[in-house]
């Protein structure tokens, strides 16, 4: 196949060009409504409880959780009779909304304190929009410019987790933008240093183009077929034009080594499709499936990003062995035009033994066991604030302080006592008896955390009925003999709603119940991700074996490749607690607010985007070394002549990749920002302490059997295994080997 792709590139170079372009025109042409075919949610579990609860209130009771507060000002104050009537009449044109319900406000309460703030200026209303995370998107859209702002003498401010939901969604694409701004010169920039000249430099770019505008295509098809977050654009942006320039660095710095080796153009693109090419077929395979992994977990959010990330990285690979060998074949001998610096020769002129990294591997396999113990010891403690890591679901704190929805939250924990927006709705599908839900709503009451119980047959608090069945608990009661019970919790302690929902699923029922609201599901999510989590990591590490075996032909390397690519995380997520989740650096970065944890899906996004790239980059140098094992039947010569080949190139992808993510810091949503240092983080420690120290010790000490593999499996390798099919790499010479050899 890639023989045919070379000599596709050779025969009609132009003729793919003109197709690769007119494709990326029009997935650009997608790219301005995508986000409008986005969510800016999935962060829950429909599976867990909570997602049963909230179906549950949609079909039997037309409702939903709370979503929904109006803020209202008034500085003649809340009480004065024009305001009274000001507000009744703001409540009532908002109940009389289609699609939003459960309206009840400081007016239409009787003045219930807790929705009044505390300097009696402000005062609250709270609804819920219902239907799903699209039609809620789409009516706060709408409702946004027709409530906030000055209304018969009120100052209205517009909050809740719809609200949130639309400026994540309208800050993500803003993030988009910025980030595009940022990475596309910077990258441009940096493979200039790396090649040296504007014409290979740019190669890359052009690939990254192609690969970002078919993925966002391809997303805007996909979001017709399933429900697609808005963090999926972000992953298209950045993750296909890291891989893009990752997996063209690794082609065009294999083209022009057999061009170096004295090779015609056209012999040369066929010897690079026929090792390099390999690589980049079994890298985006890797990377695929790491990503792919994230699609066992129930939540939307992660279940975008894999579905994005295994279409980027499939896309980044085909613009790469397609689009690129195209722009080889007609650019040719002519790669090395437009040199603005003598560096990016690829150690022409220089033996091989010369190289950096071939002295580099050479020093660490004279010394295995004490480079290995410092640099692992190094990585360790580095990792160690990720042992006192807290995770839980975003919520307003995420967004900037200019955010209305986080402005709005942070007048309500400071100025009322209310615990509205974190009620846990406990739904009864069948309850026949309306004693035993009286019963059931003062058990309730009574326990700790609790501030007051709504139901059908009126309120309670503290164990007892404090108020009658009256009109306003008619909503309660939904078709046939359901009912539910809002249980507000005690407001001002974060925590206590979280606690409140194990206190509630642990307090015996005389029915069946479905406990749900916004701190179910955030205990719900939690618990989806760590249920899945170890068959994720069991089925993308089985894959990641069989890969590597067909890869090296070793039934130990797999299993190394597995424990380093692991090891190189560590540094990563303890940044992640020591910064995000106990708040050091914020100024440095812009700003965010530390809650004491984080956002839960972020470990696990994480993990499968870095163990996915260092994979990756354990593919390119295994590839290498394996052809030079091949060519030496030597071991630690293998392992020197592989590093310097292909070290230089891994630690340029691994620096320019780091750039890209780098982007990720210009985002004003706070799990996002994350991303920008805990993926630069894990890529470079995986780049530097692990390929340049542990790996190489690693493979010293392990010898002969780091190729080993008993009979039936070594006949397997060789009838179904992948190898590097280039040329001879030119400097494998018996001196070099013997050099190599005799410094290890």
């Amino acid at each position: 196949m890639l023989g045919g792709l070379s000599g596709l590139a050779l025969r009609r170079g132009r003729a793919v060009l003109v197709v690769a372009l007119l494709l990326s025109l029009v997935g650009g042409a997608a790219a301005p409504t995508l986000f409008g075919r986005l969510s800016a949610g999935g962060f829950d579990a429909p599976g867990a409880e909570s997602g049963r609860a909230a179906a549950a209130l949609r079909e039997d009771f037309g409702q939903g959780r709370p979503n929904l507060v109006l803020l209202v000002r008034a500085p003649a104050g809340v009480d004065d009779p024009a305001v009274i009537r000001a507000g009744q009449a703001l409540t009532a044109r908002l109940a009389a909304e289609p699609g939003v319900t459960n309206v009840t406000s400081y007016w239409s309460a009787g003045r219930a304190p807790q929705l009044r703030g505390q300097d009696g200026r402000k005062a609250i209303a709270v609804a819920t929009i219902v239907g799903d995370e699209n039609a809620v998107a789409d009516r706060i859209e709408d409702l946004l410019p027709r409530y906030e702002g000055a209304r018969d003498g009120l100052q209205v401010q517009v909050g809740g987790y719809a609200r949130l939901q639309h400026e994540m969604s309208a800050q993500s694409e803003e993030d988009v933008k910025k980030g595009e701004m940022f990475t596309f010169p910077v990258a441009l920039v940096a493979l200039v240093l790396v090649f040296g000249g504007l014409v290979a430099a740019s190669l890359p770019m052009v690939v990254a183009m192609v690969t970002t505008l078919l993925g966002m295509g391809a997303v805007w098809v996909l979001a017709g077929l399933t429900g697609i977050g808005v963090i999926s654009v972000n992953v298209v942006t950045i993750l296909g034009l890291g891989l893009a320039i990752d997996y063209s660095l690794l082609i065009v710095n294999r083209y022009r080594e057999e061009l170096g080796g004295g090779l015609s153009p056209a012999d040369a693109l066929r010897a690079t499709m026929g090792s390099a090419g390999r690589t980049v077929v079994f890298s985006a395979v890797t990377v695929a499936v790491a990503l792919a992994g994230l699609a066992m977990f129930p939540l939307m959010a992660l279940r975008s990003i894999a579905y994005a990330g295994v279409l980027t990285a499939l896309l980044a690979a085909a613009a790469s062995l397609t689009v690129l060998p195209a722009l080889l074949a007609v650019v040719g001998p002519r790669i090395d035009r437009g040199r603005v610096l003598r560096r990016g020769s690829a150690g022409r002129g220089r033996r091989v033994e010369e190289g950096f990294w071939h002295r580099l591997a050479s020093f660490v396999m004279r010394r295995p066991v004490p480079v290995a113990t410092v640099a692992v010891a190094f990585l360790v403690l580095l990792g160690l604030p990720a042992l006192g890591m807290k995770v839980g679901t975003p919520d307003e704190r995420v967004m900037p302080s200019s955010s209305v929805s986080r402005q709005v939250a942070t007048t309500l924990r400071a100025e009322f006592s209310t615990g509205e927006q974190n009620a846990l709705q406990v739904v009864a599908p069948s309850a026949p008896d309306r004693r035993q839900v009286a019963a059931y709503a003062a058990a309730l009451s009574a326990l700790p955390d609790v501030a007051r119980v709504d139901t059908v047959t009126g309120g309670y608090a503290r164990g007892a009925q404090v108020t009658p069945a009256g009109p306003a608990h008619a909503r309660y009661a939904g078709q046939g003999t359901a009912v539910y019970l809002s249980v507000i919790p005690v407001p001002g302690d974060p925590d206590a709603a979280e606690r409140l929902v194990g206190d509630v699923r642990a307090e015996p029922a005389p029915f069946r119940t479905l406990v749900g609201g916004t701190p179910a599901v955030s205990v719900d999510t939690t618990a989806a991700l760590v249920d899945r989590l170890p068959y994720a990591l069991a089925v993308v590490s089985a894959a990641m074996v069989v890969l590597l075996f067909l890869l090296t032909g070793s039934v130990l390397l797999p299993f190394l490749a597995l424990v380093l690519s692991a090891l190189s995380l560590t540094a990563a997520f303890g940044a992640l607690v020591w910064i995000f989740q106990e708040g050091h650096l914020s100024g440095a970065l812009g700003g965010f607010t530390a809650t004491g944890e984080l956002t839960s899906t972020v470990p696990v996004m994480l993990f499968a985007i870095a163990f996915g790239l260092a994979m990756d980059y354990q593919v390119f140098l295994l590839a290498r070394i394996r052809e030079e094992y091949e060519a030496t039947g030597s071991g630690t010569a293998a392992v020197a002549l592989g590093l310097e080949r292909i070290g230089r190139i891994v630690t340029a992808a691994a620096v320019l990749i780091s750039i890209v993510f780098l982007a990720f810091l210009v985002s004003g949503v706070t799990f996002v920002k994350a991303f920008g240092v805990g993926l630069p983080l894990a890529v470079l420690m995986d780049a530097t302490l692990i390929r340049g120290a542990v790996l190489p010790a690693a493979m010293r000490l392990c010898g002969r059997a780091t190729w080993w593999a008993p009979g039936p499996l070594r006949r397997l390798h060789a009838r179904f295994g992948l190898r590097e099919g280039g040329a001879s790499p030119a400097g494998a010479t018996p001196e070099v080997i013997a050099v190599a050899t005799s410094r290890s």
